[in-house]
């Protein structure tokens, strides 16, 4: 009897020794899947930064983008703004010499007139004359 309660107790020693043993080799895989999910959780956190990062630069980027196609917008608004004024400028400069022209041609066209008006009153008085002579001359 002493002997089967010795080997009884020694049963429960070793069972209480798998017990244990078991329970360590449980807390050690818990242990390490708890390590590994913690991992993975802040690898996905650094993935997440990283992909916000990108974001962040990309919108960066494109505002800037817009930006410059912004004041490139503004500059070609400017230069068709400038190119339409110097348009105006030389179409008044066009007009300006053209009715300067015309004002040249109808005062040459006066002067000519006048020209032509004294000469045929010239011409009249002239001719006058010489009928008052001839009639003169035939009294």
């Amino acid at each position: 009897m002493k002997q089967a309660a010795e080997a009884n107790q020694s049963a429960m020693v070793q069972k209480d020794k798998r017990i244990v043993e078991e329970k360590e080799m449980e807390d050690g895989i818990v242990a390490y899947q708890k390590d590994k999910d913690r991992k993975e959780y802040e690898a996905q956190l650094e993935l997440q930064r990283i992909k916000e990062e990108k974001e962040k630069e990309i919108q960066r980027l494109r505002e800037l983008q817009e930006k410059a196609a912004d004041r490139q917008a503004e500059i070609d608004a400017l230069r068709a703004k400038r190119a339409f004024e110097e348009g105006e400028r030389q179409a008044r400069e066009r007009e300006r010499l053209e009715h300067q022209k015309r004002l040249r041609i109808m005062a040459d066209l006066e002067n000519a007139r006048q020209k032509q008006f004294a000469e045929k009153q010239s011409s009249l008085a002239e001719q006058a004359r010489i009928e008052r002579e001839d009639y003169m001359n035939q009294i």
